[in-house]
């Protein structure tokens, strides 16, 4: 009798305690939860933003925005979801710009119909530190930042935000990004794979990335060309007198020589001040601080049936800038005056841009991890000829077949691209009229690609 009342007691104990450890979980989530956003229409999914702490020492913190999926995210896939820059906001250009639930208006937040939480939880990181919201209290830390700091910035970020949401430790997890997130999330998710972190990682995506910088800057040229942007003679001077990675090498070292810099402008002044290189063909913000012959209120584009707002980016910075919207989402501005899209204080070491991550995508690959790599086609800062032939090359030096030929996916009954896939564990695809911010300009082919790739499935093939 007195072992049975022990037990009880035990037991009822253990209850009490395991109840704390919930409630003391939960209460770190319910910490950061939004309750609205200023201007955001009314959803039913759940926001959460605010502050990883990263290094305790250095009071290094890394802010985060984090989205529910819209219906059942308890069963969903997590996304992180990185930007690029070096040093660009994932929060104010992944999730306000580009594939987030709201996008900012001169009337307030207008809803996403094309957003990523409708596939998944997202999780938007901004990192490193210095980054948006994200910050640290040495400042000395800005003027030293590399990949190798990211990437472990990134992991313990990740191992302390699960502590806050642990009930989505199992669920199956994609790290995903564009531009230099082609460093950011191979080598990330390299690292977790190398310090057998118990994530439930089963794949990484990554946009229009830089994993090769002579191969991918050096296919601006033929991009340029073959668009009409450039002469026959300018291609000839821009492949054979200097090319666009010797430019860049030379810029970053504040060694630009005479003849890359006459090349250089020569390049510049056939483009044009007014072509957007991030998408040859998607007209231009020409803001109040560019004088023209005309007033811009608001200039959208006709394409393939959907206005797109170029002048989201403005309106995103307004908007986050806001003293209540930063409020909102538990913000704050530590050593800066006002936030910006890309960072004003980090210096990053740009020798890192030479770093080919290429092989670390096969690595993985090998290793099983799912590894899908997309371009956007109107991208003339990473275009697809050389992303394309990267992955070809990557699939031939680590002995994958190809699975599936090269051939068009669809988005109802339009091409929405093109795609090859190789040993099932590799693919590449284009994303047709898509920009190097792939979902900001074609969001919805963007979202079917999305829902494949989480899902392990083919891309769509012909309608019939």
């Amino acid at each position: 009798m007195i072992f049975q009342s022990c037990f009880m007691m035990t037991a009822t104990l253990l209850l009490f305690v395991i109840a704390q450890c919930v409630v003391g979980v939960n209460s770190l989530s319910q910490a950061d939860k939004i309750s609205t956003l200023p201007g955001q229409p009314p959803v039913k999914f759940q926001q959460y933003a605010g502050y990883i702490t990263v290094d305790d020492k250095q009071k290094r913190a890394l802010f985060y925005y984090f989205v529910e999926a819209e219906v059942e995210p308890a069963s969903k896939p997590l996304v992180l979801w990185l930007n690029g820059g070096p040093g660009c906001s994932s929060v104010g250009a992944g999730a306000f710009v580009e594939h987030g639930p709201f996008k900012p208006s001169e009337n307030g937040l207008l809803k996403n119909e094309h957003s990523w939480n409708k596939e998944a939880n997202m999780l938007y990181l901004e990192s490193p530190a210095g980054v948006g919201f994200s910050y640290s209290a040495n400042k000395s830390f800005y003027d030293f930042v590399n990949d190798e700091m990211t990437a472990r910035d990134n992991l313990v970020f990740l191992q302390r935000w699960f502590t806050k949401f642990p009930e989505l430790k199992n669920n199956d997890f994609f790290i995903t990004g564009e531009s230099y997130a082609g460093h950011y999330v191979p080598q990330l998710a390299q690292l977790i794979v190398q310090t057998k972190t118990k994530f439930n990682l089963k794949g990484i995506a990554i946009g229009n990335p830089l994993v090769e910088f002579n191969t991918d800057f050096n296919s601006r040229a033929e991009f340029f060309w073959s668009h009409g942007l450039i002469s026959d003679s300018t291609y000839e001077i821009f492949t054979k007198v200097c090319n666009y990675s010797q430019i860049r090498r030379q810029h970053q070292g504040g060694t630009l020589t005479p003849i890359c810099s006459g090349v250089n402008r020569l390049v510049s002044t056939e483009v044009s001040r007014y072509i957007d290189t991030y998408d040859v063909t998607l007209d231009v913000c020409l803001s109040s601080a560019d004088q023209q012959a005309y007033v811009l209120n608001q200039l959208t584009q006709l394409q393939e049936g959907a206005k797109i707002d170029v002048c989201v980016e403005d309106e995103t910075i307004a908007y986050l800038n806001r003293k209540d919207v930063q409020e909102a989402l538990h913000a704050k501005l530590v050593g800066i005056t006002s936030w910006s899209t890309c960072s004003d204080v980090l210096k990053y070491d740009m020798q890192n841009l030479e770093i080919p991550t290429i092989s670390i995508l096969g690595a993985l690959a090998k290793s099983g991890i799912r590894v899908l790599v997309y371009s956007g086609d109107q991208d003339s800062v990473i275009p697809l000829t050389g992303t394309r032939s990267l992955v070809n090359g990557l699939a031939k030096d680590f002995g994958l077949n190809t699975t599936v030929s090269y051939r068009a996916w669809f988005e109802g009954r339009q091409v929405a691209g093109w795609t090859q896939v190789y040993g099932d564990i590799l693919s590449f695809a284009t994303i047709r009229g898509a920009a190097h911010e792939a979902p900001f300009s074609q969001p919805e082919r963007s979202l079917v690609l999305l829902k494949a790739f989480l899902e392990g499935k083919p891309l769509p093939e012909p309608f019939l």
